[in-house]
C-alpha cells in the first residue's frame, strides 16, 4: 500500500475542526477502499501547531488532566499552558481522542507529525489549505 503525506497549515483552522479531518485522513476513511479493520489511511504532516485557533474561552477554561496514581498525584493544565510548553500536544491530543483505542489506533497516530513551526523534514504530496 502506497501512503501518501498530507501537509495541513494550522493556523488557518480552528482545533476541532482540523482534528477531524486529520482523523479522517488517518483512518483512511477519506478513501474509496475503506474497512475498518485494515489500516488503510495516509500519513499527515501538521505545521504551525503553536497558531491554532480555539473558539470562545477556552483558551483559559479548557483543562487535561493527567495521574500519577498515586494520592493526591492529580495534575491539570489549560490549553494556554500547553501551548507554551508543547504546542504540538493540543492537536495530538484532540486527534487521539478520535482514532480508536487499541493497537490499530496506537499504529495510526504513529503516522501524525506535528510541527509547532513552519519547517518540517517530510516529503510531501498533498497540500491542504
Amino acid at each position: 500500500m502506497e501512503r501518501q503525506y498530507h501537509l495541513f497549515d494550522a493556523k488557518n483552522y480552528v482545533l476541532g475542526r482540523l482534528s477531524t479531518e486529520i482523523a479522517k485522513i488517518l483512518t483512511g476513511k477519506n478513501k474509496v477502499d475503506y474497512t475498518p479493520h485494515i489500516d488503510g489511511g495516509d500519513a499527515v504532516v501538521v505545521i504551525n501547531a503553536k497558531k491554532i485557533k480555539l473558539t470562545g474561552n477556552k483558551e483559559n477554561d479548557k483543562k487535561y488532566y493527567s495521574h500519577s496514581g498515586y494520592i493526591g498525584g492529580i495534575s491539570e493544565t489549560t490549553v494556554k499552558e500547553l501551548r507554551e510548553d508543547k504546542p504540538e500536544e493540543i492537536i495530538r491530543k484532540a486527534v487521539v481522542g478520535m482514532l480508536p483505542k487499541n493497537k490499530l489506533g496506537r499504529q495510526m497516530q504513529k503516522r501524525l507529525f506535528i510541527y509547532a513551526g513552519e519547517k518540517h523534514d517530510k516529503n510531501i504530496d498533498i497540500t491542504h489549505e
